[in-house]
């Protein structure tokens, strides 16, 4: 079935990971990108990446700026930290991949549902802002993990690939982390 880019999107940073559960055929053709059950084409890899890069790492700075709970800050020091370092790694693997020449990465703004997710995050404060916030990266990095998990497997590009691999357990520390986080925010 095919998938439209702002789709995966709107599916990988709302927690819906249907959009990974889909299959039919694995091709792709000028109506879209596709994701299945085994198989993320590298265009909707290298397209959703930056995206939700960027909304991890704004969303992490207002945690460090409005959170009153020092996990939670200290959490998103970490995000800071390692999703920077996933973007410029992105660039190292996007520079050397083959199939990825002509596929350009999306520039640094966020999408419009991750920019709504932003805007609630700035509109919360105290421990409204905390649940919002753990929340939203609990459900970003299960799909996070989906989307590197399938990239890593079945992905055509072997920088790409690679990259994938190499971000994947950093992905699920994360998620693992924040689990713990919202086990001690409840």
């Amino acid at each position: 079935m095919k998938t439209l880019l702002p789709l995966v999107a709107v599916a990988l940073l709302a927690g819906t990971p249907a959009a990974f559960a889909q299959s039919d055929d694995t091709n792709t053709d000028a109506v879209g990108p596709m994701v299945t059950a085994n198989k993320v084409d590298t265009q909707t890899f290298v397209t959703t990446v930056p995206n939700a890069n960027a909304f991890e790492i704004e969303s992490s700075k207002l945690a460090q700026e409005k959170s009153a709970s020092a996990d939670v800050k200290a959490f998103a020091a970490q995000m800071i930290e390692d999703h920077s370092k996933a973007g410029e790694d992105f660039k190292a693997a996007v520079s050397q991949g083959q199939t990825t020449a002509s596929i350009k990465p999306a520039g640094p703004a966020l999408q419009p549902k991750e920019q709504q997710m932003l805007d609630d995050l700035k509109a919360a404060s105290g421990k409204d802002f905390d649940t919002k916030y753990i929340k939203m990266q609990t459900d970003a990095h299960k799909d996070a993990v989906a989307l590197f998990s399938t990239y890593a497997n079945s992905g055509d590009d072997p920088a790409m690939k690679e990259f994938a691999k190499k971000t994947l357990p950093v992905l699920k520390m994360h998620e693992k982390h924040v689990k713990e986080l919202a086990v001690a925010h409840q």
